[in-house]
């Protein structure tokens, strides 16, 4: 089989130019999407690196009792100028005006549009000082990061149901007592999530009420279906009214659902008190890691308290080694850091650090290396997430957008 070569020079100079232009233009819808990626991957990248250097920063002004504040990027415009352009010219051999030789050329400009907008006022005030809601906890805890760094980070102290009262105790390195036994708490929860035989769920319990059947109508009787469950008692003729309604997200080692609605009760009673800031725990015998069994109830912490529990760490109270309870059963790997995050300050920036900042004439960074790599990363992306869920959403300029010019 013969193969046909397409000879440009035996076409007309006019086909010869259209056939240039349409390879200018080809080429430049080539060009185009492959800037376009490579600019939302840098400014992604960017922003990403940005927002973590300032947490790290705010750590840092909290180690040297410091205001923290924040600064987003509110909208983000690139515009991009494609500029191609074609032509020809007689070669420089052979019959000139007879052989034409096209001429490329092109330029590409960037014109980015950075909006930058302080974090601050009322709002966003109340949102960093209010304890974190256990609904928080509960999603992070479904994504399977481990209930030791989440507790470690998110608590603010424990409170344990002993003879008819509380008795609360502090995550703080400086309550020796309180932080020593929020510690061993956290690992045998930890112990039993290895296993995979943790349940975090909100308990249910069912209110009832007891109203006379002759004080329904048909209408509100309709009504009362809707949002109860309703029995007719022919003695007394009255309707017994059950209703369902949400409780304390509860930390079991046991199924919940196997539970009655007296059995639900009586747990509510005595978890005592408790607030959308509350997460409620029982630990019964009988099951996996019931040899310690214990109940009551965590109280997390709002995102400036994480941040000021951070900086602390670092000088005023530096965390330190605590074992587990005897009666906890083994944890996988062994893992009981002693950080919560362990940040390496030091004089000279780390080579290997995932992000790193300099204030106050040192260099901060966290500690990526090492066997308690993963968890410190853990420990950051944490802190991140719960980062956004604090914040409100920035004030927009115009509409964020990237435009492709040619």
């Amino acid at each position: 089989m013969k193969t046909r070569h397409l000879d440009i020079c035996r076409f007309p100079r006019s086909a010869r130019a259209l056939l240039c232009l349409m390879f200018a233009f080809a080429l430049s819808g080539c060009v185009s999407p492959i800037a376009l990626n490579r600019a939302v991957g840098a400014y992604d990248e960017a922003i990403t690196t940005a927002a973590s250097k300032q947490l790290l920063m705010n750590i840092a002004r909290a180690h040297h009792h410091q205001p923290i504040h924040f600064t987003g990027v509110s909208n983000v415009a690139a515009t991009f100028d494609f500029r191609f352009n074609a032509g020809g010219t007689p070669a420089l051999g052979g019959l000139a005006g007879q052989v034409l030789m096209p001429i490329f050329g092109g330029s590409v400009g960037e014109s980015p549009t950075i909006s930058i907008v302080p974090i601050e006022g009322e709002e966003f005030t109340k949102r960093l000082l209010t304890p974190f809601q256990h609904s928080k906890l509960t999603l992070l805890l479904r994504q399977r990061y481990d209930i030791d760094l989440l507790l470690r980070l998110m608590a603010q102290e424990v409170r344990l149901q002993s003879a008819n009262r509380q008795i609360s105790f502090r995550n703080t390195p400086s309550d020796t007592r309180g932080y020593e036994m929020f510690r061993r708490l956290v690992l045998h929860l930890s112990a039993i999530q290895d296993q995979n035989q943790l349940y975090v769920e909100p308990l249910t319990l069912e209110h009832a009420w007891t109203i006379p059947a002759g004080s329904v109508t048909g209408e509100g009787f309709q009504s009362l279906e809707k949002e109860f469950t309703v029995l007719y008692n022919k003695q007394d003729n009255t309707y017994l009214l059950r209703k369902q309604v949400p409780g304390p997200i509860l930390i079991t080692n046991y199924d919940p659902n196997t539970l009655t609605s007296d059995e639900r009760a009586g747990l509510s009673v005595e978890v005592g008190r408790w607030s959308a800031n509350d997460v409620a725990f029982d630990i019964r015998s009988g099951y996996f890691g019931g040899e310690w069994p214990v109940k009551g109830s965590f109280r997390l912490r709002s995102f400036h308290a994480i941040l000021g529990f951070l900086g602390r760490s670092l000088g005023d109270e530096p965390e330190y080694h605590v074992a587990k309870d005897p009666r906890t059963p083994a944890i996988k790997g062994d893992e009981n850091p002693v950080a919560t995050m362990e940040i390496i300050v030091s004089d000279s920036a780390p080579p290997e650090a995932d992000v790193s900042i300099r204030s106050h004439n040192q260099h901060y960074a966290i500690n990526t290396g090492g066997p308690l790599a993963r968890w410190n990363r853990d420990a950051f992306q944490m802190l991140y997430l719960l980062f956004q869920m604090t914040i409100t959403d920035l004030p927009r300029v115009g509409v964020p957008s990237i435009t492709i010019a040619k």
